[in-house]
């Protein structure tokens, strides 16, 4: 190849060099931009796992929550053991709402919270359910009792804190042993009320929270369980390794604010401030 070719070759393909190199950078600097703008989003996002009982709460809470602050909340709901369990073996999520204070505590315990204790935010209540279409009206605890009752729905008292409620009620009323034949255990309060409204069960040791959720006020009655069960202190952890903690503690805070606080009794928690 003479020079001459050979220069003329280098000389048009600089300029072609030139633009490619032009385009290469710009491509960079937009996929950056969308990595920068991905990662703004994400952690515009917190990932919480829920207890069960609270599948009537937060879907009224997190809509006011979103529209107000832009951050969208990615609920999940399960039993607090199933959940506490789940964290412990790696889950990713950023806030844990616990039913009790005993499985947010077991997240303190493994080093995985961010704090040194369980946050209280709410105080959960034990009630009897049975559906409109029972012969026990009016409903009264009496109903336990009856001979007609063949299932009694409750949740789960190795997982969920209101099946421990459920289970020690029963005892202090000296009714546990003769009931246990008919208890269907459900895996977490949520699925205890759907074995009550679907009739597989004809009363249901449930949460207030259900029974006054629309669903369950449409279709059932319900009347309080004596406070004779201990305590649902319903508690929260922030996860220490998240990288959303300001965004779950700033839902946390809001959880806590008087407003919200004093709305909690229409869902059927009682407040802890």
């Amino acid at each position: 190849m003479s020079s001459s070719l050979l220069a003329y070759r280098k000389h048009h393909a600089r300029p072609k060099l030139r633009a490619a190199l032009t385009l290469a950078a710009i491509a960079v600097a937009a996929l950056g931009l969308r990595f920068c703008a991905f990662g703004q989003d994400v952690k515009k996002e917190v990932r919480i796992a829920a207890a069960a009982d609270l599948q009537s709460v937060l879907p009224a809470l997190a809509p006011i929550y979103e529209q107000k602050t832009g951050v969208k909340l990615i609920i999940s709901y399960g039993s607090s053991g199933n959940l506490a369990t789940q964290i412990i073996s790696g889950l990713p999520v950023d806030l844990f709402l616990g039913a009790d204070y005993t499985f947010p505590e077991k997240i303190v315990a493994a080093d995985l919270a961010d704090s040194q204790d369980a946050i209280p935010y709410a105080y959960g209540t034990l009630v009897l359910w049975t559906r409109n279409d029972t012969p026990f009206h009016p409903l009264s605890l009496d109903a336990l009792s009856d001979p007609r009752v063949q299932k009694i729905a409750i949740a789960d008292e190795t997982r969920a804190p209101y099946g421990r409620a459920a289970v020690a009620a029963l005892t202090h009323m000296k009714l546990y042993d003769q009931l246990k034949p008919k208890l269907v255990i459900g895996e977490n309060i949520a699925q205890a009320g759907q074995f009550v409204q679907s009739g597989n069960a004809q009363l249901g040791l449930i949460s207030l929270t259900m029974a006054m959720s629309d669903r369950f006020k449409s279709t059932g009655s319900y009347v309080l369980v004596p406070k004779v069960y201990p305590e649902i202190r319903q508690c929260a952890v922030v996860l220490a390794k998240s990288d959303r903690r300001a965004e779950a503690h700033a839902f946390l805070d809001w959880f806590l604010s008087s407003p919200i606080q004093s709305s909690l009794p229409k869902l059927g928690l009682a407040p802890v401030q």
